[in-house]
């Protein structure tokens, strides 16, 4: 069996590249690091690390031995903090996933009306795909390639349709809408950090449209992708949820002929089906997504004086 310290110092060499600077931040000696990653290495068969001049440098299977941990160490760290809630006597925690584009738009008024009706509950917002992690609620985008996992009650949200952001002094800024296939020959600004189904919409809706991006830059996420539309070396396409806060000398068009458009739906564990704060995320989502106010707080928590859980957010 792995042991766990072991394993979380050879993450720490990895993530650091040294033995010093590993066993400052674990509170260890130098030698005591060493001493545990021999011992790792014998406990299962592998050379984790190799000396390379007076450091060491991680090998192939400790690199991957360590990123394969990953999920491990996160839910070893949500039954601590359930261990944490446990002690404290708060009733629980909620986990929500999302992806990027919902953050600034549905996140605030929910998590507000949620803190305020439900004082006792920790709440963790989590961005990540559908498919990469599992939580007590997730917000994604429907992907026909991989369906959500079973146990789970699946409704949508809205249909968001993608847009054209362009400068404004841009000869197709002065349109009330672009046709997709205008695209064809300009510059692209990729702006997706992995094939997921955001840009499988994008793709299949230009392959209809008889073209394929000329992606010249390829950035991971829309904010990083709109200051470098602003600089004139491209174009980007983007869903209309993420055509936020646009720098300075950025203009939106709507896009036709045809319109790509991404379907964003809410899953909810069948473990916590029964839930009321669960069911009262789900209320809440459903009325930002259409456009309305959060429902009003029913300040639960705060009529008795409660202070609110804590809520912690991990963007990854």
């Amino acid at each position: 069996m792995l042991d766990l310290p072991r394993l979380r110092l050879l993450r720490t060499v990895v993530a650091t590249g040294s033995v010093r600077a590993t066993a400052a931040a674990l509170g260890y000696t130098p030698s005591a690091v060493s001493q545990q990653l021999a011992a790792l290495q014998r406990g299962t068969g592998l050379r984790l690390v190799e000396r390379v001049g007076r450091g060491i440098e991680p090998t192939a299977a400790g690199r991957a031995l360590a990123a394969e941990s990953e999920r491990l160490f996160e839910e070893l760290g949500r039954l601590e903090c359930l261990v944490d809630d446990l002690r404290a006597g708060r009733v629980g925690s909620l986990s929500i996933g999302y992806v990027a584009s919902v953050s600034a738009t549905w996140l605030p008024p929910v998590v507000e009306a949620l803190r305020a009706e439900f004082p006792d509950v920790r709440l963790e917002l989590r961005m990540a795909e559908l498919a990469e992690a599992r939580h007590d609620i997730d917000v994604f985008v429907e992907d026909v390639a991989a369906p959500p996992p079973a146990g789970t009650v699946v409704s949508r949200l809205t249909s968001d349709p993608y847009v054209l952001v362009v400068r404004a002094d841009d000869p197709l800024a002065a349109r009330p809408e672009v046709p997709l296939a205008d695209l064809a020959e300009r510059p692209w600004i990729d702006n997706e950090h992995r094939d997921g189904p955001c840009r499988r919409v994008l793709l299949d809706a230009c392959a209809r449209a008889g073209f394929a991006p000329r992606f010249q830059v390829w950035t991971p996420d829309y904010r990083t992708a709109l200051p470098l539309v602003a600089t004139g070396i491209g174009v980007t396409v983007i869903p209309r949820l993420a055509a936020r806060d646009l720098p300075a000398g950025l203009v939106v068009r709507p896009l036709v002929a045809p319109t790509p458009v991404r379907q964003v739906a809410i899953a909810i564990d069948g473990a916590v089906a029964g839930n009321q704060a669960a069911l009262r995320a789900v209320e809440l989502f459903r009325a930002v997504a259409r456009g309305e106010p959060a429902p009003a707080a029913r300040a639960i928590g705060v009529r008795e004086g409660r202070v609110p859980a804590a809520v912690t957010h991990s963007d990854r």
